[in-house]
């Protein structure tokens, strides 16, 4: 009232803009020095008045809700039980919120059923109409799908570069805790686990138990906490015969839970053929 406001708002800038020289003087001269490597500080709380930042020598860091081209979220490499697998089940949902419609999806499917399998078979996103506003983010039921801060993108191929593709767009979970920990925390804390929200139902439907739910900034404690909760291989003993026809020693062979099921399963078939033979040749 009364212009006021007018009289503060011309207070904190000159106040800048003095506060700004008085800095320069502090550094004498050597502000803009990069063997002093002072630019945490001048971008810090310590820093006074205003500066300049010298990119691409010097960027700013991002805030972690820093939001630009969306990426794939997927298993680590040295994942125990499914590596490098996809965290996207291709529902659709990003491709239908997004208000560029930038989003291209193919489902994939098995091949010799053909029926469609719930993982992405080609992903793509035009960067230069995605408008970087995460409602694909947002609206992913799995988690499957971040918000990047990895903004420099330019270059000359506006038709090829600039449409990435799957194998371009995915990126391992711990990259996503190393840009964003907190919100990956919270998103895990909401899903009750650090695993996916698919891997959790799997588990649970079978008797067992997905990774719980614990506070950790960590990508390394994540992956920890996943190896111990992993299944771990059953020792099987077989019996190996000697060329003279003779049972060699008991061998302790380390096979996985998926091999042993796979057996019983062989084994149960051939015990259904066996019985189905054995009927036809009665009935003959």
């Amino acid at each position: 009232m009364y212009g006021l406001g007018v009289l503060k708002g011309l207070g904190v800038t000159i106040r800048h803009f003095f506060a700004g020289y008085a800095d320069d003087i502090r550094y004498a001269g050597r502000k803009y020095l990069h063997s002093t490597n002072n630019f945490s500080e001048r971008q810090g709380l310590e820093g006074r008045g205003a500066y300049t930042v010298q990119y691409p020598e010097e960027k700013i860091a991002v805030p972690e809700r820093f939001r630009f081209i969306p990426f794939l979220v997927v298993n680590d490499a040295d994942h125990p039980e499914a590596p490098g697998e996809d965290w996207c089940t291709s529902c659709g949902i990003c491709a239908k919120v997004c208000p560029p419609q930038c989003i291209w999806i193919v489902r994939g499917e098995d091949p010799v059923s053909k029926r469609p399998v719930p993982q992405p078979e080609a992903f793509y996103i035009d960067i230069d109409i995605c408008m970087n506003c995460g409602y694909c983010a947002e609206f992913c039921p799995f988690d499957a799908i971040k918000m990047d801060h990895d903004y420099e993108l330019a270059s000359y191929d506006r038709t090829t570069h600039h449409i990435h593709d799957k194998a371009r767009l995915s990126k391992p979970f711990s990259y996503w805790m190393q840009i964003a920990p907190t919100t990956a925390n919270e998103e895990a804390r909401d899903r009750g686990s650090w695993e996916h929200t698919d891997t959790v139902k799997e588990k649970k439907k079978a008797g067992g138990q997905a990774v719980p739910y614990t506070f950790t900034e960590s990508a390394l404690d994540v992956m920890g906490m996943i190896k111990d909760n992993a299944p771990k291989p059953e020792p099987v003993a077989e019996v190996v015969m000697s060329a003279e026809g003779e049972a060699a020693p008991v061998v302790e062979a380390a096979v996985s839970a998926a091999d042993a099921d796979k057996a019983a399963r062989l084994a149960k078939r051939e015990a259904a053929l066996a019985k189905k033979r054995a009927a036809q040749e009665q009935g003959s």
